[in-house]
């Protein structure tokens, strides 16, 4: 798949069989709702913390290290979960920087080469979605750009809360699917951050 310029619509919606081919290790459906918390003061320390392990592990290899995700914004609900991105040279050349990783307590999960090269690894015993893409990816800035604007933007954090809320309230077979339910309002978020933005 082409790398998209930051303004275009997120990725296409995956399904089921797409869902297993890019889970590194076992698929456990959630077949339930999605638990979202009030947002927590503490989850900028915590993002923090993972930074600071990344920089242990990778050293000068972590080109960029930020805090993404709801977590991220304060006043968001979010699942307790601290996204962080991850920018390295390149992410398809896992050797470079997994064994490190994995040292660190890292394990691979998500493997989508069709997809910007995107690898997404969890925390042994922590709540972490690491995200690693490569140096000039578009979709950094598009992450970047999302997260600032509902920092800053009051009536799309209420919009964007309301949105994981009730979709939080249903039930989904794979997490996954609840996060591209959300993607027509990040999508339309998305067009109003860039407009202003002068992008």
């Amino acid at each position: 798949m082409p790398h998209r310029p930051p303004s275009s619509p997120t990725r296409p919606a995956l399904t089921e069989p797409e869902i297993r081919t890019v889970t590194v290790g076992e698929l456990t459906p959630l077949d339930g709702r999605l638990m979202l918390a009030d947002y927590d003061p503490r989850w900028p320390g915590l993002f923090a913390l993972e930074a600071a392990k990344l920089r242990t592990a990778l050293g000068s290899r972590a080109l960029q290290i930020e805090h993404t995700g709801s977590t991220a914004v304060p006043e968001l609900p979010a699942k307790p979960t601290i996204d962080t991105l991850l920018v390295i040279a390149d992410s398809a050349n896992e050797s470079a920087y997994a064994p490190q990783l994995a040292s660190a307590g890292y394990v691979l999960r998500i493997r989508e080469s069709g997809w910007h090269e995107h690898r997404m690894f969890n925390a042994l015993d922590r709540a972490v979605n690491l995200h690693v893409f490569s140096s000039g990816c578009p979709e950094i800035e598009r992450m970047l750009v999302f997260r600032d604007w509902l920092r800053r933007n009051a009536a799309d954090r209420e919009l964007y809360a309301r949105t994981k809320i009730e979709l939080a309230a249903r039930t989904w077979r794979f997490v996954q699917n609840y996060a591209d339910a959300k993607a027509s309002v990040i999508d339309t978020i998305m067009t109003r951050a860039m407009s202003s933005d002068g992008r």
